[in-house]
This record gives structure tokens, C-alpha cells and sequence, in this order.
């Protein structure tokens, strides 16, 4: 039993090592766009940060391939992961979109957009520091309903801002541009939704 107990650990710890490691990949997209300066350098930051994160999602699935013993379904475990991957893809998209669009300014519709994400992946974090403990407490619940929460305002905030962009921009390629970047922060944002419901259907199965 004590072996069965170390190898469920090892998984929620690749977990939460995973979830910090994007939170750093949130916290410099937001840097990014809150101070929209020296662009190249700090896209190049969050590339790296996206290259880590590859890996971490790499060593989470060479682990579940090399165990018999999960804490969960490892098709939960896969689709987690994978989710988990998609959010940085996202956010790293935009960035490199930022240099290969050539955006001299940013939408403040972006930044909104940025700060929602950063509040989710904070969610999220919190959420697998306590995923172990699910039976325990009620903190695991808290943050799905939270991330659930902030990615209703982010889909508002996203048709009221595509509203915006085919209402009032004249210019066929900004229009194109801020769409392709509107809709990839918003496939950051779901992919945290994602993670948060995949999550509630393994409480459910365990609970």
C-alpha cells in the first residue's frame, strides 16, 4: 500500500509542477501585454517557458505510459494533460502573433482578455495543490466553480469584442489579424475550463 500511495503522489506532484510552471507562462504573456515594450525579447521568454512546459507535459506522459498504478483514469489523466498543454500553446500563439502581425498596439480588450487567463491558471494551480485532498475539504470544488466563473466573463468579454472589431474596424487586415488573436485567447480560456471540468468529472467518478 505504501507503494501504491508513492506513485499516486508522484502524479499529483507532476501536476503541480506542471500548473506553476504555467503559471509563469501566464505571468509573462501578462507582462507582455500590460507593457507592450521590448516585445521580441520577452516573446522569446515565453517561448522558452512553452518549451518547458512540453517537457513537463512529456514527463507526465512517459510516466503514465511506464505506471500500472494511477491516482485516476489515465484517460483523465491524458485529456488533463493535454488541456493543461493547450493553454500555453494558446498564449504562446498570441505572442508570436504579436511580431508576425507586426502589432505596433495593443486592444485593451487583450490585456482584459490576459488578466481573465491569468486568474484561471492561478485557479488552476490552486486546485491541483489540492487535488489529493479532494475528499478532505471542499477547496477543489471552490476553484471549478471559480474557473467556471471567469471563463463566462471571458466569453462575454469575447463577443462583445468581436462585436466590436467587425462593427468599427475598416481596415481588412486588422480585422483579420485581432480576430485570429481574439479567438486564440479564447481557446487559452476554454482549455482552462477544460482542465477544471475534466477535473469535476474525476471527483464525481471518486467521490
Amino acid at each position: 500500500m505504501i507503494g501504491v500511495k508513492k506513485k499516486e503522489d508522484e502524479f499529483f506532484q507532476l501536476l503541480i509542477d506542471f500548473a506553476s510552471k504555467i503559471v509563469k507562462v501566464g505571468e509573462s504573456f501578462l507582462d507582455l501585454v500590460s507593457n507592450y515594450e521590448d516585445v521580441a525579447d520577452k516573446v522569446a521568454g515565453i517561448k522558452v517557458l512553452e518549451t518547458e512546459c512540453d517537457m513537463q507535459a512529456h514527463k507526465i506522459l512517459t510516466a503514465l505510459n511506464a505506471s500500472f498504478i494511477t491516482p485516476f483514469d489515465r484517460e483523465d489523466i491524458y485529456d488533463i494533460t493535454k488541456e493543461m498543454d493547450d493553454i500555453v500553446d494558446s498564449l504562446e500563439e498570441v505572442a508570436n502573433r504579436f511580431i508576425v502581425f507586426d502589432v505596433k498596439k495593443l486592444k485593451p480588450e487583450c490585456l482584459t482578455m490576459a488578466s481573465y487567463i491569468m486568474q484561471a491558471i492561478r485557479e488552476l494551480e490552486v486546485l491541483f495543490k489540492h487535488l489529493s485532498e479532494v475528499k478532505k475539504n471542499s477547496v477543489v470544488h471552490e476553484q471549478i466553480i471559480e474557473v467556471n466563473r471567469i471563463e463566462n466573463e471571458g466569453d462575454l468579454l469575447y463577443r462583445k469584442a468581436l462585436t466590436e472589431l467587425f462593427r468599427k474596424e475598416v481596415n481588412p487586415i486588422e480585422l483579420i489579424k485581432w480576430k485570429h488573436l481574439y479567438e486564440q485567447l479564447e481557446t487559452s480560456l476554454d482549455s482552462c475550463e477544460n482542465v477544471a471540468n475534466i477535473v469535476e468529472g474525476v471527483v464525481m467518478k471518486y467521490a
